[in-house]
């Protein structure tokens, strides 16, 4: 019973019905639950998906509790493993806040309206119930030396740009935060033109720090692509041999 579950609530596999409807319906309450926060006032509707919404994820959390060790395969450790794990606990922050909705009778839960902004982490429960983020996420994990690699040369050359930018126009950059700042939007070339140098130096400078940042910016997504291809092709051929 516990092994059906956990197939069920993990993603879908190949013919897997089931699995598959389970987790359309996930994101449709997901979804459904973020809408009230596109709106200032609330209304009885709101309130209805909001305290329907919480009680689904309260039972999916306490699935994916209970089939821990089949997910994490630590024995019972899983189970003191599971609530510390990044999606977990995506879970829990999104789920929490809500409980001042379904018991506003308790002072001490009535605290958690302060965090009622955390409702919108419940858009990252979608990563659970899709496929293809699901596949995006490993590649990262494999792919996560080269891609620290390429952060810490993007966040070097950041903190030089700043240092360099902020020796050249003091004027201009009254603190090391604001050439951070420049920098960043520099090297992403976004560029949205509040804090900018104004002398010849400078402006080399930024010219110099837009096209290194073209070349930074493009290599994570480079190697995001080509792992996310090589994992289609083995899924592919997987599923081939399965048939």
């Amino acid at each position: 019973m516990r092994k059906r579950i956990f197939e069920v609530i993990e993603v879908a596999r190949t013919g897997d019905r089931a699995s598959a409807a389970y987790d359309i319906c996930m994101i449709a309450v997901v979804l459904a639950s973020i809408i009230p926060l596109a709106f200032k006032q609330s209304c009885t509707a709101f309130q209805v998906i909001d305290t329907a919404a919480t009680v689904i994820f309260i039972i999916d959390y306490a699935f994916r509790l209970l089939t821990a060790d089949l997910k994490l395969k630590k024995g019972p450790t899983s189970f003191f493993l599971y609530p510390i794990t990044p999606l977990a606990l995506i879970d829990l922050v999104s789920i929490l806040p809500a409980f001042a909705v379904l018991a506003p009778g308790f002072r001490l839960v009535k605290i958690l309206r302060l965090f009622r902004s955390f409702r919108v982490f419940r858009a990252f429960k979608m990563f659970r119930y899709s496929r293809s983020v699901e596949i995006i996420l490993d590649v990262i994990k494999a792919q996560k030396s080269p891609l620290l690699a390429v952060g810490s040369m993007a966040a070097g050359y950041v903190l030089i740009s700043a240092l360099v930018i902020f020796n050249v126009e003091p004027e201009t950059f009254e603190t090391y935060f604001d050439a951070v700042y420049w920098a960043t939007v520099s090297l992403t070339t976004m560029g949205y033109g509040d804090i900018y140098p104004v002398t010849t130096i400078g402006r080399i400078v930024t010219m110099v720090s837009s096209f290194v940042g073209i070349a930074i910016v493009a290599l994570p997504a480079g190697i995001i692509t080509a792992g996310y291809m090589d994992r289609l092709r083995d899924s592919k051929e997987k599923e081939k041999q399965e048939k």
